[in-house]
């Protein structure tokens, strides 16, 4: 096989591959292998006649472009390996010769791996990140617990008041008409929480369970749903119940409850504590983000749009399986925010160039400084996820493919590129 490499523009580069005339014959009998049985030739039986009858009954063209599609792939395959060719897209492929007795030649055209050029990357300056836990701190956390062990209970002696939970029967109406999306039942509503459109809930406040109030709003000129935004609204409101959430005394015998802890005191210095480490691992991570933007800002790379392209493909994919979770899809996302495709997409834009680049940079600056790991490293991690899962180790790697093996040692090359970029930052 014959390959000849021409750069036909920035990052696209056009192979002309020549496959000998005995590997495309070799191609041609496997395609008839597969093909026979389809193949019906007046007097012989569905899928027995022999190759060179069906050839000329149907043509010896007729079975090029399996023969074609069997060979091609391998030819490419080697094609780029021996000319160290790194291909982001399929490629587009184009025959120039095809025939029996013939060499296959076809051409294919492919985006390719931009160069990077490195600018400063060892001993970028960046400024520490600070590590500041407050009392304050500490007795919000302590506030947030007291919330998650709050009970919910009902009122029935008094109107509605901020930060009440007002439960609600609605519907709403733009010039006398019902409108989509605006009725519930039993809807919970805390006052004050700014939830519903601006005025609607100070409208409710002095209000008794059993009452029915119309509470006229507008829209606002930006809401999110178009049809409605701008206009002013009617809406029907029954008033079902009145709820509190009832707070628990912050005492000693609160952080018995919460905690392994006898006292008040005891509880808060083991809060301040957890605090500090989660505040420390998120400098840590601060820290590494603002070394690696860094030295990704110094460095110059002339990104192929199709790499963007394809990222956002992944985080919009991402985007839509977290929809899916929460019980929503994609293209019902995009109706209630009022975004076609295009301006939905354009949201990732500018955080997949980014992430495109930075990948980029820390993959040629690991070949730079020759940075390898271990199958020690390897197996430790391997080791780690399968605890993480709740896994036993040995059963875990049965169902790791070699993709997913290099997937790890990527990533592990990565993080020790990080931290050597880390290690060697000038921090101020």
């Amino acid at each position: 096989m014959n390959v000849k490499v021409e750069n036909i523009e920035k990052n696209v580069v056009q192979l002309e591959i020549v496959v000998d005339a005995a590997k495309f014959e070799e191609g041609l009998r496997k395609a008839f292998a597969k093909n026979a049985s389809r193949f019906n030739v007046p007097g012989f039986r569905r899928g027995k006649a022999p190759r060179k009858i069906v050839e000329r009954y149907y043509g010896a063209e007729v079975l090029y472009e399996d023969a074609f599609n069997i060979v091609c792939p391998e030819a490419y395959d080697e094609a780029i390996s021996s000319n160290n060719i790194q291909p982001v897209d399929r490629p587009e492929s184009d025959i120039k010769q095809i025939g029996q007795g013939q060499d296959l030649i076809f051409t294919a055209k492919l985006t390719v791996k931009p160069e990077v050029e490195l600018g400063q990357y060892m001993g970028v300056e960046v400024n520490k990140v600070e590590v500041n836990v407050t009392d304050e701190d500490v007795e919000n956390e302590i506030k947030r617990t007291a919330e998650r062990n709050s009970r919910i209970i009902d009122i029935d002696d008094r109107p509605l008041q901020e930060n009440d939970i007002a439960v609600i029967d609605f519907e709403g109406f733009i010039d006398g008409v019902a409108f989509e999306g605006g009725k519930a039942e039993n809807y919970e509503l805390t006052i004050g929480s700014g939830t519903f459109i601006p005025g609607f809930e100070d409208q409710l406040i002095g209000r008794n369970k059993g009452d029915e109030v119309d509470v006229n709003v507008t829209f606002p000129e930006d809401y999110h749903n178009k049809d409605v935004a701008g206009k002013p609204a009617l809406f029907k409101v029954k008033i079902n119940g009145i709820k509190v959430k009832e707070l628990p005394v912050i005492d000693d015998e609160f952080a018995k409850d919460v905690s392994e802890f006898d006292t008040l005191e005891e509880y808060k210095e083991d809060v301040r504590k957890k605090l500090i480490k989660n505040a420390e691992h998120m400098a840590e991570h601060e820290l590494q983000d603002n070394v690696v933007a860094k030295v990704v800002e110094n460095a110059t790379v002339d990104i192929p749009k199709v790499m963007v392209e394809r990222h956002i493909d992944n985080l919009v994919s991402d985007f839509d399986l977290r929809l899916r979770y929460q019980g929503l899809d994609l293209n019902k996302y995009m109706e209630i925010m009022g975004m076609d495709t295009d301006t939905f997409r354009g949201q990732f834009a500018q955080r997949a160039e980014n992430d495109v680049k930075t990948q980029l940079v820390l993959e040629k600056i690991s070949k730079v400084e020759n940075v390898e790991v271990t199958e020690e490293e390897v197996d430790n991690e391997i080791k780690t996820m399968a605890e993480n899962y709740r896994q036993d180790v040995e059963e875990f790697k049965k169902h790791l493919h070699d993709d997913d093996i290099e997937y790890i040692k990527d990533n592990l090359v990565m993080r020790k590129t990080v931290d050597l970029l880390v290690k060697n930052a000038k921090i101020v």
